[in-house]
This record gives structure tokens, sequence and C-alpha cells, in this order.
């Protein structure tokens, strides 16, 4: 990964890396929203090796151009820096060159002031593992950071050093603008190779006809500690946000379905940046074409019906994106083991589809969860009978290529197959079916 780009891990100081929360109210957000914003947002400072200290917020009809906050916020902010001996000041909201020059400027004490986009990102860098993980998130940095190139540094040191850091001076911006430019699209080629080597493994899964199933949902959800529980797939499953950022994909057995393949995805996050879901694309695919979503939940978060939104918008966009039909969806509400009783009943009327409560860690509703993946996969792939004419290679190669043909005999005027088969398949060689749900 390119030191040059903005890490937490950069940044030069002594013990804890002590922080500031700063947040506008705006007009159309409630003082609930705000507080919300808060929580998640110093999770993510905690995910990120930050130590929150204090937060500040404001109430404003819009933010100021100059600063985000106003004077006498500003003149509160600086003051607080000195007090706590800060040295990271984060904005909740995504800042413009000038705006985090200016507020730097203002404060006394040198200080390092970032947004929520960036704070993000670097968590991404700090997590990302594989080498098209690494990739993806390089990306994403180079895009987000481009258009805040200010002039400052040389060689781009304006993010050179990480949280604190300052450059010298940059006299050859437009250069290093090209150089970036030029940067991601060598980057880009490289993540276009692995992306198509990612489409061909999940094109030859598909061709196997073993149903895809994709864990997605909010992060810290419970993702990777349910597909652990599943397969023992032994992935990192820590109570930090964006613990796994690359795809893990397992098989297991079902009793009544056979075979399945189930893979865990990057978690989504309420304002996720749009540099990181173009950089993921290829990732979010395992999502656009699975066969069935799990979409997991944490049933105990107070954020809970935010955190559901922020996941149907997102898959709906993923859906719209690439032009497919949606996925059917299992709402899967973790953690219920936290749950007060009664609060399950109000909370299975939010998604207004198939739910089912688990606990992930204990194992409780996990033969409740792997039921209703079975009742979900019965009516999408069902054993069926063709009678396919003698001389029509094309839909036997079809056949083997989308269902999992499990017989095959040559009769006189045709060849039986039986074939476990989609609703995709079966449409296409209607007129050779002989007999449904063999």
């Amino acid at each position: 990964m390119d030191k040059q780009l903005f890490h937490t891990e950069n940044f030069e100081a002594d013990g804890e890396i002590r922080a500031v929360l700063v947040g506008v109210l705006e007009g159309h957000m409630s003082q609930d929203d705000l507080e919300s914003a808060f929580l998640e947002l110093e999770r993510l400072c905690d995910t990120a090796g930050l130590s929150v200290v204090a937060t500040l917020s404001q109430a404003l009809e819009r933010t100021v151009s100059a600063t985000c906050i106003g004077s006498g916020k500003l003149k509160e902010l600086s003051e607080l820096c000195d007090a706590q001996e800060v040295s990271v000041v984060v904005f909740d909201t995504d800042l413009t060159p000038s705006q985090i020059k200016n507020v730097e400027d203002a404060i006394s004490r040198d200080v390092r002031v970032i947004d929520r986009t960036m704070l993000i990102l670097d968590i991404f860098a700090k997590n990302a593992v594989t080498g098209e993980g690494m990739l993806q998130v390089e990306i994403a940095q180079l895009k987000y950071n481009v258009p805040r190139l200010t002039g400052k540094g040389v060689e781009l040191s304006r993010l050179g050093g990480g949280i604190g850091t300052r450059g010298p001076g940059e006299s050859k911006l437009e250069t290093d603008r090209r150089h970036v430019r030029r940067k991601i699209a060598a980057l880009e080629e490289k993540l276009a190779e692995l992306s198509k080597s990612r489409a061909l493994r999940r094109k030859s899964r598909a061709a196997g006809g073993i149903p895809q199933i994709t864990i997605a949902g909010y992060t810290n959800a419970g993702k990777s500690t349910l597909l652990n529980h599943l397969t023992k797939a032994g992935i990192l499953a820590e109570d930090r946000l964006f613990a796994t950022l690359d795809p893990t994909t397992r098989r297991m057995k079902l009793l009544g379905a056979g075979e399945i393949l189930l893979t865990d995805t990057v978690g989504f996050i309420d304002r996720l940046p749009h540099s990181l879901v173009e950089a993921f694309a290829s990732t979010l695919d395992e999502v656009a074409y699975a066969d069935l979503v799990l979409v997991v939940l944490d049933a105990s978060s107070e954020a809970l019906e935010r955190h559901l939104s922020v996941t149907q918008e997102l898959l709906a966009e993923i859906f719209e994106k690439r032009k497919v039909p949606a996925a059917p969806v299992i709402y899967v509400y973790n953690k219920c083991d936290l749950l007060a009783r009664g609060e399950r009943a109000a909370i299975g009327k939010m998604a207004g589809e198939t739910n089912v409560f688990i606990s992930a860690a204990t194992g409780e509703g996990i033969e409740s969860l792997l039921s209703a993946v079975e009742e979900k996969l019965s009516e999408l792939r069902r054993r069926t009978c063709f009678h396919v004419p003698h001389g029509r290679e094309d839909e036997w190669s079809f056949l083997y290529r989308r269902a999992t043909v499990e017989k095959v005999e040559y009769l006189e005027d045709c060849v039986e197959i039986v074939a476990v088969a989609d609703a995709e398949s079966r449409g296409k060689l209607r007129q050779y079916i002989t007999k449904e749900s063999v």
C-alpha cells in the first residue's frame, strides 16, 4: 500500500491518539440523529485506533462554507484541543480542502483535521489483506484525494505522513494530479484483471448448479461469526467495524437442499463513501448474482431501524446498477440473546418478509435459519425431468452449465435428463419438461 496515502498508523505520537468529534445539527436532522451519528463515528474512531476524549456540535441551517462550523464554535474547539491535548479532529461530514486548512489554521494546537470518509478509508486500508482488497482501497483513497490536493507539500506530502503531518509547500500541483490519475488508471487495470478472475470463478460456481448464498448486511452485525458457525471457516470475527473486507466462500450441506455455497461480504455502513462502492464493485457482485441473500442485522442495536434502511437502499442500488432482478432475501436478526422479552415481535415487522432470529455466537435459532434457507431454495430450484430430442447438444450443454444434472438416460427418441434446475433454466427449456418436483 502506498505510504503517501492517509494512514492512521503513520501518525507520530507517544501513547494514545486523542481525538475530538465534531458534528453539525442541520435543519433536517434531529438531536437523536446527531447522537446516533456520533455513536457510530466513535466506533469508527475506536476501530482506527483513536481515543475519543470529547464531542462538539453546533445547530446550523447550513454549514459555514469556510470552516463548516461558526467562528465561536471554532474558538471553543481550539480551546478544547488545548485542554485535552488533542491530536486529531474528526468531522462527521465531508470537508473541502479549504475547510480542512482553515480549521487547522484556526486551532492553536498542531492538529490533524479529517472527515468521516477519510477515517473510513483509513480503516479499509488497515483491514485489507488480499491483493485485490489492497488495490480496491488504494484506488478509493486516490480518487477521494485527487480533488483534495491543495498545493501543500512536495510529492503529495499533504497526505504523506498520515494524521498530524504538514507538508513544506507544493509547487507542482497539476503535475502531481496527472501522476495520481495515471496511477489510478494503472491500478484499475490490475483490478480489472483480478475482477475477471473473480467473475470466472463465480461463473464456474454457477455452472456447477450449486446454489450461491451471500451473507450481507450492516458492518459488525455478525456476518463472519455466522459463516464461521455454519461452515467452520475460521475467518476473523471481531467486535469492531469492518473487521473483514475480503469475501470468503465456503461449501456446506443442507439436509433437504444438498450442497450450497456461502459467501461473506464486506459490511455496509451509512454514507458508505462512493469511491469505495465503485472500487469494491466486483466484490459487491457476489451480492448481485446470488441465488439468495441473507441480510444479517444486529437485533440488539439501538440504530437497528436505520441499519435496516441503509442495507435495503444499498442492496437496491447494487441490483439496479447491474440491471439484474433482486434476489430473494431472508432477514437474519442476530444477537437475539441480548433482546428483552417482547422485543422480537416488534422487530420482526420491520422488513415485512422472511425473518429469522438467531444468535451466531450461541447457536440459538440456527436450525430455524437453515429451514428457512431450504424453503427458499426449494422455491427457486426444483428437481425436473427433461426429455430433450437427440441432436440438441446445445440444450444438454445448457443444463450441464446451469443445473445440477443427477441422471441421464438415452431413450429411443430422446435423452431423459433429471436435473435440479432454477426457474430461469426451467423457463428456457419449458417445452422439454415432462415432470417437475420429481
